[in-house]
């Protein structure tokens, strides 16, 4: 049974005002998560309809997706993707903040204890929100779902995709439980189904080999936690939105991050490398006192009130090389988790998913006077190879110092640059505002051998200088003094 009907383009008010014409007909979505949802609205706008397929079980009012296993955990936008996120989405940042999720300056409102002390609190001029992904994908649905033209599959099984005979893909094949497999024709069919992603055996099945997904092993398991916050106005209210402790090889084996999110909850992520951060209440308060941040035990032990305990073990880089493939096929296109999954700790994922629909629709606008799409899939797929290259790079070169033999010559420079910089930048705002850059992604990681900043990491008195170590949790002192 195939479903057919590709529109031409219509015309229809908006808002009081004039929807564009729609260039193309159908877009055809695999995974109604995060990514899928962001790249849901880029495609809105191009065609005139567009539909989430969604294997799970799955309306406007789920939240954090069920086969996302790290979105019970710690989540942060970083500015960068907070941007592009507020121009997709207008008015979700304070739609956050009402219900209680903070935007905050980046060096104003983080205790941030570095391996060698805490950064300096000083303005950073980078806005960026905190809050859980179950509240944040919510909200997404809501808005895609009620876009025109967008419709929601859900308990749907996308099953393979729909080759035509010149080699393009001409939409999906779809099953849902207890019923027969229908064809749905697609002028472009996006794979936003995650890590579970079948696309590697879809192609294979067209002929197109795709090299081995590249691996690198994190070995850092996850066990977080929501607990009731005080209201800002109460007394003893902490002067910090966001309290970390960062991993770091070999020193730092230790870590965690807890920040503030909406209904007046913290979330409380602790990770270890190679061990295991306990679920039970008396252990997992004994692990936070152990770290050099005291922030995240003073707030757990205050706790009246507290959400299960979940932990998250499955956190290796992974990258399908789509963009290495010489014979990609026009009409697919393959983003977020399905393309690269990176380690969580760098807060990555969520802002990279953003960018890739960002690229997607200034490519989709390009094209939108011509009407064509030839070529435009390769184009795309080569060009999220160069976006993950950036972000992939800065998350493995950190995971790979965790392996004491072969470690890369690239990743040695890398750390041993890093080292020499958090030296500075714990005494020095500028160079601690533009690692900040960096972090968020809003400057390359080059601008850090600016000579103006690699002049300062490099003299050798910036070693010379005495730091005063991370201070023990009884110490009590207050960071960024």
């Amino acid at each position: 049974m195939p479903l057919t009907g590709l529109g031409a383009g219509v015309w229809s008010g908006t808002g009081g005002g004039m929807r564009v014409a729609s260039p193309w007909g159908r877009a055809v979505v695999v995974g109604a998560s995060y990514a899928g949802l962001v790249t849901a609205r880029v495609l809105a706008d191009f065609f005139d309809e567009v539909v989430l397929v969604e294997r799970d079980a799955m309306d406007g009012d789920t939240g954090v997706h069920p086969g996302a296993p790290q979105g019970h955990h710690a989540h942060a936008m970083l500015a960068r993707g907070g941007e592009i996120l507020e121009r997709l989405f207008p008015g979700l940042r304070e739609e956050l903040r009402q219900q209680g999720a903070p935007v905050f300056d980046y060096g104003e409102g983080i205790d941030f204890l570095l391996p060698v002390g805490f950064a300096p609190r000083t303005r950073t001029g980078l806005r960026i929100q905190t809050f859980t992904r179950d509240e944040l994908e919510r909200r997404l649905r809501r808005r895609v779902l009620a876009l025109p033209g967008v419709t929601l599959l859900s308990s749907t099984r996308c099953t393979g995709l729909i080759a035509h005979p010149a080699g393009r893909v001409s939409g999906v094949t779809c099953r849902t439980q207890g019923a027969d497999p229908v064809q749905m024709a697609a002028d472009l069919v996006v794979d936003a189904s995650g890590r579970s992603s079948s696309l590697p055996h879809w192609l294979g099945a067209m002929g197109i080999a795709v090299p081995p997904k590249r691996t690198v092993k994190a070995k850092v398991t996850y066990t977080s936690m929501n607990f009731d916050r005080l209201d800002e106005h109460d007394p003893g209210h902490p002067d910090f939105h966001l309290a970390y402790q960062m991993l770091f090889a070999p020193s730092v084996p230790r870590a965690g991050v807890l920040l503030a999110v909406e209904r007046n909850r913290w979330t409380c992520s602790l990770f270890a490398f190679q061990d295991q951060p306990p679920t039970d209440d008396t252990g997992y308060l004994a692990f936070a006192k152990s770290l050099s941040n005291p922030r995240l035990a003073q707030q757990i032990s205050r706790r009246t009130v507290q959400e299960p305990t979940r932990t998250y073990t499955n956190v290796d880089n992974q990258w399908r090389p789509y963009h290495t493939v010489k014979n990609w096929p026009d009409g697919l296109v393959a983003v977020g988790d399905a393309v690269c999954v990176f380690n969580p700790v760098y807060g990555q994922g969520l802002t990279v998913a953003a960018m890739e629909a960002e690229l997607l629709q200034d490519m989709l606008a390009r094209r939108r006077t011509s009407g064509l799409l030839d070529g435009l899939a390769a184009g795309l797929q080569k060009k999220l190879g160069r976006l993950v290259l950036g972000p992939w790079t800065l998350s493995t070169n950190s995971d790979l110092m965790w392996n004491p033999h072969g470690q890369p010559l690239g990743a040695r420079f890398a750390h041993w640059y890093n080292t020499r910089l958090f030296h500075v930048a714990v005494s020095d705002a500028r160079v601690w505002t533009a690692f900040v850059r960096v972090v968020n992604m809003v400057a390359l990681p080059s601008s850090l051998f600016h000579p103006a900043i690699a002049l300062k990491v490099l003299t050798p008195r910036a070693m010379r200088r005495k730091r005063t170590a991370a201070p023990s949790p009884a110490s009590g002192s207050t960071p960024g003094t």
